[in-house]
């Protein structure tokens, strides 16, 4: 018999969260290793806030929200809250119950502020880690590193010469008023963004447009592929290789051997490796 296509919302709701989410979904056993590594930080998040005044943002939830942003390729802040409002997965995942009101976006972005400028990420960041090397998932002897570009939150508009000579080059007025680069050959050494001055200006290959860029590294254990180390640093012509040997500084081991691409096959890089007993592997492609 064919059903009805009536609607009538109920009042309640005897169905919880918990048991919407299935038995075998992956966020439940990330879940699991995330509480661990949140509890194991309570004194760390207790340094940060006051013991007077209205409470704040949970840490534990605030970050668990910044995992789901990552998972799930959220692009904006203001996006990530509008999927919490209805997302009853994401609610689960980050503690809220069906009927809790969601945060403002602002406040949402200044709790997060916090958290980074206390070096949290970084400990929580560590406390996983250490989870993965007391199950044995670490290798501490194998290890590959790579970069990537991370576009920068500044328009090409903002990239100007650094002695303002050319203010008057512009098609209009106020702070969004165009520009015409046409034929001005603009450089890191003579220009620099006016919004975010550390940005620098690079493509990743001839193929591809010059955009506002930083760097950022990732040394990666080879034993199942789990991140180890991370860093984020300016665009220059030597950053990768940079990174790579202070990633290397905080690994322990008498003896390591490491995999990357051709861009780290150079002479002053081997030899840095060298000095601290490093075997390096060049490779095509890291995948």
């Amino acid at each position: 018999m064919r059903g009805g296509d009536k609607r009538q919302d109920g009042l309640f709701s005897y169905v919880s969260l918990e048991a919407r989410v299935p038995a075998n979904h992956p966020l439940r056993t990330v879940r699991t290793m995330v509480d661990e590594a949140l509890k194991a930080m309570s004194r760390d998040f207790g340094r940060l806030y006051s013991s007077e005044g209205r409470p704040s943002i949970a840490p534990e939830r605030l970050l668990r929200a910044l995992l789901l942003q990552v998972f799930y390729s959220i692009r904006s802040e203001r996006l990530l809250i509008e999927e919490l409002d209805y997302n009853l997965l994401y609610r689960w995942f980050v503690g809220l119950s069906a009927d809790d009101p969601v945060w403002e976006r602002s406040t949402f972005s200044k709790n997060r502020d916090r958290l980074l400028e206390g070096d949290i990420a970084r400990k929580f960041f560590a406390r996983v880690l250490s989870q993965a090397k007391a199950q044995g998932l670490v290798s501490d002897e194998h290890f590959s590193v790579d970069g990537t570009l991370i576009e920068a939150w500044a328009s090409q508009r903002s990239f100007r010469r650094k002695d303002g000579s050319d203010d008057d080059n512009s098609d209009g007025t106020g702070r969004n008023a165009g520009r015409n680069f046409r034929g001005e050959a603009r450089k890191n050494d003579t220009h620099e963004s006016t919004t975010d001055p550390e940005a620098r200006m690079t493509r990743k290959s001839n193929a591809h447009p010059a955009k506002l860029c930083y760097a950022g590294h990732v040394l990666m254990e080879n034993r199942n592929g789990l991140v180890v180390d991370s860093v984020v640093t300016q665009v220059t012509g030597k950053s990768e290789r940079e990174a790579a040997i202070e990633m290397l500084t905080r690994v322990p081991g008498a003896r390591l051997t490491l995999g990357a691409d051709k861009a780290y096959d150079t002479k002053g890089f081997v030899a840095d490796l060298r000095v601290k007993s490093v075997f390096h592997q060049p490779v095509n492609s890291l995948g």
